[in-house]
């Protein structure tokens, strides 16, 4: 693990704790048939938890213990991460019967280059990653638990490989006979739950955007509010991650938890970026309906989405700038000329599916760093929007709204939109919701909107209260 003084000494240049590393990695995996995610995660609870699903493929990993962590600050987080990574992998030594359970690196981004730890986000960085001790990742099908570990140079790899493995036997043992069910059932704890940014507030906010929009270039920002969720007694996280898994199967559930009791969690629909090798895939997400309380509201909800003119500009300046970046790094690149409609549990969405193949692959970091934020949740002209969203939001973004997914050792990887999503600390929680504002927004609308998208997190976490 990296030593504790990167935690507070920024000044000091990160390639010297890059070069602290003690020794070089070493993974093992096995199958591990009857485990389930879910239950091994709550198994650790008290320890650095992750875990990310893929809900278009199932494809599912939890990771708990940290055998490396992995930190980024200021503009060059991302080259940052990206070198430590390629160290740590160049250097590898893994055993595994099949590529997913090979180790992996998971974490994410603040929003913003200019991130500085709150009350709110203590036990976050701008960039950090960790390389769980322990992971498990399932297919839906089979099942393998992998262990890492950093050797020291000059130890046998053998030897220790052959211990390794001895551990990795023991712990699945152990884990076998362990009996800890996840619930999906929450109390009622009756939180208190506030919002400390008034509708005269939010109303002055998007007036100063209007006027904006008059004045300068920028045709669109995002802007978001919060929640803040007190309970009587601590959340539920794993039964919350359970929850949102089961009512939004379709989107990306992630949980990061780098301090026992410090979690940042959700279900965003929206992927930042995949890539395999020569293969990218991504997608615009911008425009929002509520769902009808009955089948024909629900048809009427859909059809007005896909006809409004507002929605479809904003949809169409996240689509143009999708395809002006990727353009130039694509030897082929498909992108529908029309939006789709993406339906989930709680919500409509304008939605447009991308599909390139890279001239230069050089993994998933470099795509990450070229596409966030896109224009569905910073804004368009990027720099403007960013520069707005600097000066008018009276709260700081942390995680909300940064790219959270995990690397391999190939440096491919995924990553999604952290939106729809909560930060949680023992008995208290922050909800983000954010809303496209662009010329003809209008600020009660966007009010409700934001609602829409406070409930899915609301209802996992025992709210039990709409905005």
């Amino acid at each position: 693990m990296f030593p504790p003084e990167l935690l507070v000494n920024r000044d000091r240049p990160l390639t010297e704790y890059a070069a602290e590393r003690n020794g070089r990695l070493l993974s093992v995996s096995r199958p591990a048939l009857g485990l389930t995610p879910g239950h091994f995660l709550a198994q650790a609870a008290g320890h650095e938890r992750v875990y990310w699903r893929d809900g278009s493929s199932g494809v599912t990993f939890a990771g708990v213990g940290a055998a490396l962590d992995i930190f980024g600050y200021g503009n060059n987080r991302y080259q940052t991460v990206e070198r430590q990574a390629r160290e740590l992998f160049a250097q590898a030594t893994i055993t595994a019967e099949n590529p997913l359970a090979g180790p992996r690196i998971f974490g994410g981004f603040a929003f913003g280059d200019d991130f500085i730890p709150d009350v709110t986000w203590s036990a976050f960085h701008p960039a950090h990653f960790i390389l769980p001790h322990y992971q498990l990742t399932s297919d839906g099908q089979a099942c393998w638990l992998t262990i890492n570990a950093l050797i020291p140079d000059g130890e046998s790899v053998t030897e220790a490989r052959t211990g390794l493995a001895e551990a990795l036997a023991d712990r699945l043992v152990l884990l076998m006979e362990q009996t800890c069910q996840v619930t999906e059932d929450l109390p009622g704890l009756a939180p208190e739950i506030d919002y400390p940014l008034s509708f005269p507030e939010w109303e002055r906010m998007i007036e100063t955007a209007h006027a904006t929009f008059q004045t300068t270039p920028l045709k669109k920002v995002v802007l978001s509010r919060i929640c803040q969720l007190r309970s009587q007694a601590a959340i539920d996280t794993d039964a919350a991650l359970a929850q949102l898994e089961a009512r939004y199967p379709g989107c990306y559930t992630f949980l990061f938890e780098p301090r026992p009791h410090h979690a940042f969690l959700g279900a965003p629909p929206e992927l930042l970026v995949r890539v395999q090798g020569d293969r990218l895939e991504s997608m615009g997400l911008a425009g929002s309906a509520p769902r009808g309380a009955t089948t024909e509201e629900d048809t009427v909800n859909g059809a007005g989405l896909l006809a409004s003119a507002k929605d479809r500009h904003e949809h169409r300046l996240v689509v143009e700038a999708l395809r002006r970046r990727l353009t130039p790094i694509t030897r082929c690149l498909k992108m529908g000329d029309e939006p789709e409609l993406l339906t989930l549990s709680n919500i409509h969405h304008l939605y447009t599916p991308v599909r390139g193949t890279l001239r230069n692959p050089q993994g998933v970091l470099p795509l990450v760093e070229l596409l966030h934020p896109t224009p569905a949740l910073g804004g368009s002209p990027r720099e403007l929007a960013l520069a707005f969203i600097q000066k008018h939001e009276p709260t700081l973004r942390g995680w909300y709204a940064g790219p959270v997914g995990w690397i391999d050792a190939e440096m491919d990887g995924a990553f999604a939109v952290a939106i729809r999503s909560a930060v949680v600390q023992e008995k208290r929680a922050w909800l983000y919701a954010g809303g496209g504002i662009v010329p003809g927004s209008v600020a009660a609308k966007e009010w409700e909107e934001t609602g829409w998208k406070f409930r899915p997190m609301l209802s996992v976490l025992s709210a039990g209260s709409t905005p």
